[in-house]
């Protein structure tokens, strides 16, 4: 007979995750080789114009001439990206806490970003720190 006063297992909260609406659906995307160990959280932006490559990078990234990086999504789980570019799970919709997101060093999540990341469907709030 099992104890009714143990603990069976934990999961500890991270506080990216705000609320449950709009539901948080994952989808799968391509990273651009060489972007290094990113943390879940982290804030992808999508690399398109004529010389764009329709890959995700760290929001922050210095484009390159005739490419655009706009917001997209949040990487949803930890993942590693060497020499080669890398699928990873992230995602697509949801709401999240503005401040555990994560950018590029030295980057500030703007309005804009905001803007572009609600339009694909991520809202972001402020969560108190628990």
């Amino acid at each position: 007979m099992s104890r009714l006063d143990e603990n069976i297992g934990s999961m500890a909260y991270d506080g990216l995750i705000v609320a449950n609406t709009p539901e948080a659906d994952v989808f799968h995307v391509s990273i651009r080789a060489n972007e290094g160990d990113l943390a879940r959280g982290t804030v992808l932006a999508l690399s398109t114009g004529s010389a764009g490559d329709g890959k995700m990078v760290i929001l922050g990234t210095t484009a390159i001439t005739n490419e655009t990086l706009t917001a997209n999504c949040i990487l949803a789980e930890a993942v590693t990206v060497g020499a080669t570019a890398a699928t990873a799970l992230a995602y697509r919709t949801g709401h999240f806490n503005r401040d555990a997101l994560i950018v590029k060093a030295a980057t500030t999540l703007t309005a804009a970003h905001e803007e572009d990341l609600r339009k694909d469907g991520i809202l972001l709030s402020d969560a108190a720190a628990y």
